[in-house]
């Protein structure tokens, strides 16, 4: 049984301050499409713009339910004259952390790297403490990837980070987050019912405070599904299985996160909320309550979800 550390019970799992870009051209990235099945090219008669426009609501709709649940969001414009098709996907190029750390991640596909933007890390500097950026950018030299905290789901209280290896999460630069961070690496391989590797770890799997949502389906090698059960186990974590036929509608792509009275938010894209069980959502209930929005050209286009478009901002206030 792993023993709680001292940190580990002052440093919460979920945080009540959401950070979230609003796209300003969101469509499909032919960049990162081999590597993503969740990505469906355009099929219908409808205009990229039109595609963009209706994206663009849905943001805004999670947007106002977040904020109306108590949850504080700060939402940033996507860099003027730049139209990156991913921008909505923030969580994948930076990670803001309890320590006053902050750490930017080498991305895969060559137009995501515009993404990262230190005027945003600036901007928060007005609000919250920041000590050091740690820059894992270099690993995109030598081909090695690993994309926030889709590549990675941490667990913040006892400092594990959980991760699928693929060709968006390199061993290499999974172990240089594990020794500038403190965190233990728990890695395994990942795959659908097609044998496709899955390329972001938060499509299959979600770890809360006391829970976590996880497809040990998709974990073919019988050792690595056991370790991840065990370290889960281990970290009082009750465990809500989800089937591969599930992770098809992201119902492993969710996020808890808390509004300013400390209340419990489990969010969620539509898609996922219906392809979850009635006991399932019944369990999960228990834990935190659940808020699901319609993100389907999102989900469609862009092959990414609810949790994907939100980066947790856990910096001390200055």
């Amino acid at each position: 049984m792993r023993e709680i550390s001292s940190t580990a019970q002052i440093q919460p799992q979920s945080t009540s301050r959401i950070l979230m870009i609003r796209p300003n051209r969101f469509a499909f990235n032919q960049q990162t499409a081999a590597t993503n099945v969740f990505q469906q090219p355009l099929s219908d008669e409808r205009s990229p713009e039109v595609i963009h426009g209706m994206a663009q609501a849905e943001f805004d709709l999670m947007v106002a339910q977040l904020q109306m649940a108590g949850v504080e969001v700060s939402i940033f414009p996507e860099k003027v004259g730049e139209e990156n098709p991913d921008t909505v996907f923030s969580n994948n190029w930076v990670t803001y952390h309890q320590s006053g750390r902050v750490v930017l991640y080498p991305m895969m596909a060559p137009n995501r790297r515009a993404e990262r933007r230190l005027d945003i890390v600036e901007q928060l500097k007005s609000k919250y403490h920041i000590e050091e950026i740690i820059d894992l950018t270099h690993f995109e030299d030598e081909g090695k990837f690993l994309e926030g905290t889709g590549s990675m789901v941490l667990d913040r209280r006892y400092k594990i980070a959980y991760a699928c290896l693929s060709e968006r999460t390199h061993p290499d630069v999974l172990k240089a987050f594990g020794e500038a961070m403190g965190y233990e690496i728990v890695s395994f391989h990942a795959s659908d019912d097609a044998a496709h590797p899955i390329y972001h770890t938060n499509v299959m799997m979600n770890v809360g405070d006391i829970f976590a949502v996880v497809c040990l389906e998709s974990i073919q090698n019988p050792d690595e599904r056991q370790k991840v059960r065990e370290v889960l186990e281990q970290t009082n974590k009750y465990l809500i299985e989800i089937s591969l036929e599930q992770v098809k509608h992201f119902a492993g792509n969710m996020l808890m996160v808390r509004n300013k009275a400390q209340e419990k938010f489990l969010v969620m894209s539509t898609s996922a909320y219906e392809a979850l069980t009635p006991k399932q959502r019944t369990i999960l209930s228990d834990y935190a309550r659940i808020l699901h929005t319609d993100l389907k050209i999102i989900e469609q286009y862009g092959g990414g979800s609810a949790r994907c478009m939100m980066t947790e901002v856990h910096l001390p206030l200055s």
